[in-house]
């Protein structure tokens, strides 16, 4: 087999592997059963997070999500940009990894690479979520309100730790100005 050959084979590898391991969970983590997809459509106000580039220097963030024809969820993040002084936002797409029922998902800004997206706790009234990533290095608890009651953050807090995650490490993210995209582009 040539260099080339083998460098080309390795690579396609090394990306199909990266392309199906970002779209799974953390070990110690458990999406919730019996999800209710149509109930987490809307609005999502980001609470806190793990930093990661795509979201660096962003306040003001909400994830909005609703359902395509297609039966993939729609997904308008958005944000502003406290160091270009700007709203910035971003479209994508998520699908099931299994079924409706159980909240894995992947969720994908850059098709064909996806990202794990895992409820891993949610309110019976669909107000506030815990979410985790593909891996420890994704975490973000979201409310339907530019706020959180402590005793609830304090629960996803502690849930995460479980799970394995550096809490200290979350950015509680401001929401002190209004979106001007939450028409839900």
């Amino acid at each position: 087999m040539n260099l080339k050959l083998f460098f080309a084979l390795a690579l396609s590898i090394f990306i199909l592997s990266f392309i199906f391991s970002c779209a799974g969970i953390p070990k110690n983590a458990k999406p919730v059963e019996n999800f209710e997809a149509k109930r987490y459509l809307g609005a999502w106000y980001e609470m806190a997070r793990l930093d990661y580039k795509f979201e660096r220097d962003m306040d003001n963030v909400v994830a909005q999500y609703s359902m395509k024809d297609n039966g993939e969820i729609k997904v308008f993040n958005s944000g502003y940009n406290t160091k270009k002084e700007k709203w910035t936002s971003a479209k994508g797409s998520a699908k099931f990894t299994e079924n409706e029922k159980i909240a894995a998902l992947k969720v994908s800004f850059f098709k064909p690479f996806y990202g794990g997206y895992n409820v891993i706790a949610i309110d019976p009234n669909y107000k506030y979520a815990l979410v985790a990533g593909s891996n420890l290095k994704y975490l973000w608890l979201l409310s339907r309100e530019k706020t959180m009651p402590e005793e609830i953050k304090q629960q996803y807090l502690k849930l995460a730790k479980e799970v394995g995650y550096d809490t200290s490490n979350l950015i509680w993210v401001a929401q002190d100005k209004n979106n001007p995209n939450l028409s839900g582009k």
